[in-house]
């Protein structure tokens, strides 16, 4: 996982959604910003369960 984004699952899950929810208008905004691969969030979220909500901006 890229530097300044929490190697566990759940933590990750609760750091994009919070960043999201509160200073990002996107995932790829979130991304580029902080040099993360969407792909990899993506997929790290998905492996427990969550799925991104373009629509809702959040993993849910």
């Amino acid at each position: 996982m890229p530097t300044g984004l929490p190697k566990d699952p759940m933590l990750l899950l609760s750091v994009v959604n919070t960043k999201l929810r509160d200073y990002y208008p996107a995932l790829d905004a979130l991304c580029e910003d902080m040099g993360a691969d969407r792909d990899e969030i993506i997929d790290t979220l998905r492996e427990i369960g969550y799925e991104y909500d373009e629509g809702r901006k959040q993993f849910v």
